[in-house]
């Protein structure tokens, strides 16, 4: 052990560990879940560490070689150097401060090394820095980092794999289901097109939630005056950070509600649940789709991962559907945290960022593993069956496609009789109407019915 000091007095730390006496307080005060930071977070907040004392170097507020011991211990804090000595709870003070102390410790004791002379966490480190604005500025910076590199990828290449199986399954005509009652023919590879969509439009939305979460709180201080900074500071700060990871961050035109709340937070936590609840729906779907697969609908072979019984010899589940659903109704369960965070807000300072932050970051690390997953062990391997087209022809809703020769009332007479005897629609037309076989094969082609059009005749007012 070693005696560090803070400004509470002297506290006893591990021989061995970067941090000082304030992280030291912080875990004696926090023995909640043994949660913490994930990487993510931890490299943002180098980053963010890095680019302010490049910027205050620039500025003539650090002297050069302080600052570049300061930027060097801080890209190592980035990389993941040190992440062993990043020990805070999640569950700790609702500014993040002790995590924020933590980072400055760890950079002013490695920096200290590398310089050979005492650099200070607080009047270097954390030079024209609060936790009020790093923090903040830390949730976004993180977030934005994994939408950018874990969530949209997964994202694209959902869509690239659904579109793929639209173009391969469009020849395959089903029984389209509303309700989960039997409806009009629709082509499997049209379903796909609906999934591909989906992802297409996730990933619209999550370029939104990125831009509100490129506009960043540094700067603002303790309650977003900038008290304690130069002007010049947060500027400079966000073009580095810009410039090293490549996103289009920029500091805020309000500094008051920057830190005084989460919304930028909020929405993106929504975006992101909007994402999973979207994807619950196709893994959903497959399930369905791929129930039986005798007793089921059958109509998609998914791909055999896993024996699926310790009892019943030859079952097989869809674990990898299963699997990404029990993911999203974690992504949703996690957006509920991160509303109650941004409802923490008490004037001048949101109060519940940890844990914002965790909840969030934990949500788009999952969900763009289970998509992933999801595409690679199930949507690339899936395989149309025979039993969609099989049981088209066996479909009640065929009666649609006469409606506009017979009327509504009589083709729902014909559907009914149909349900009742197990005759077909086609059989029915013919004993029933006065249609010709060239007319009644005409109106109940399978693949005229997946197209837009309407048969001549009485229609709805005839």
């Amino acid at each position: 052990m070693r005696v560090e000091r803070d400004s509470m007095g002297e506290m006893q730390v591990p021989g061995d560990a970067l941090y000082g006496a304030s992280t030291q307080r912080a875990i004696l005060n926090f023995p909640i879940s043994g949660q913490r930071f994930p990487r993510v977070f931890l490299r943002a907040l180098g980053l963010i560490k890095q680019a302010a004392a490049e910027a205050n170097r620039d500025l003539l507020l650090l002297e050069p070689s302080l600052a570049e011991a300061v930027a060097l211990a801080a890209g190592e804090v980035a990389d993941g150097q040190h992440d062993a000595h990043f020990p805070v709870d999640i569950f700790q003070t609702g500014s993040g401060t002790s995590t924020n102390m933590n980072a400055n410790e760890v950079i002013a004791n490695r920096a200290s090394t590398i310089l050979g002379r005492a650099v200070h966490p607080n009047d270097h480190v954390n030079l024209g820095q609060s936790s009020n604005d790093v923090i903040p500025t830390t949730i976004q910076l993180s977030a934005s980092l994994a939408i950018e590199e874990q969530l949209a990828p997964a994202l694209r290449a959902l869509e690239a794999a659904c579109a793929a199986k639209a173009d391969e399954f469009m020849p395959v005509i089903k029984t389209g289901r509303t309700h989960l009652q039997d409806a009009t023919p629709i082509r499997m590879g049209q379903v796909f097109v609906g999934y591909a969509g989906q992802a297409e439009r996730a990933l619209r939305r999550l370029e939104h939630a990125r831009a509100e979460m490129s506009e960043l709180a540094l700067g603002g201080t303790a309650v977003g005056t900038g008290v304690n900074t130069h002007p010049d500071f947060a500027r400079r700060a966000c073009e580095k950070l810009s410039a090293r990871t490549g996103l289009p961050l920029r500091e805020t035109t309000n500094h008051f509600q920057a830190q005084s709340t989460l919304d930028g937070t909020v929405l993106t936590s929504a975006v992101v649940k909007t994402v999973a609840i979207s994807v619950y729906k196709i893994a959903d779907d497959l399930r369905w789709m791929g129930s039986g697969p005798r007793a089921g609908f059958g109509e998609l072979e998914l791909p055999a991962v896993q024996p699926g019984s310790s009892i019943m010899p030859g079952k097989v589940n869809p674990v990898i559907a299963e699997s990404t659903m029990m993911v999203c109704a974690q992504v949703i369960s996690n957006d509920v945290a991160v509303t109650i965070a941004g409802q923490s807000g008490n004037f001048e300072l949101n109060t519940m960022m940890p844990l914002a932050a965790r909840n969030l970051l934990e949500s788009i690390t999952i969900l763009a593993a289970a998509i992933e997953n999801l595409v690679g062990r199930c949507i690339s391997g899936l395989k149309a069956t025979a039993r969609g087209p099989e049981l088209v022809e066996r479909g009640l809703m065929l009666a649609t496609a006469l409606a506009p020769l017979l009327g509504y009332e009589a083709a729902a007479r014909l559907a009914k009789e149909a349900h009742e005897t197990g005759r077909t629609i086609r059989e029915l037309a013919r004993e029933r109407t006065n249609l010709s076989q060239e007319e009644i094969d005409a109106a109940l082609d399978p693949e005229k019915l997946t197209r837009p059009g309407l048969s001549p005749g009485m229609g709805s007012g005839g």
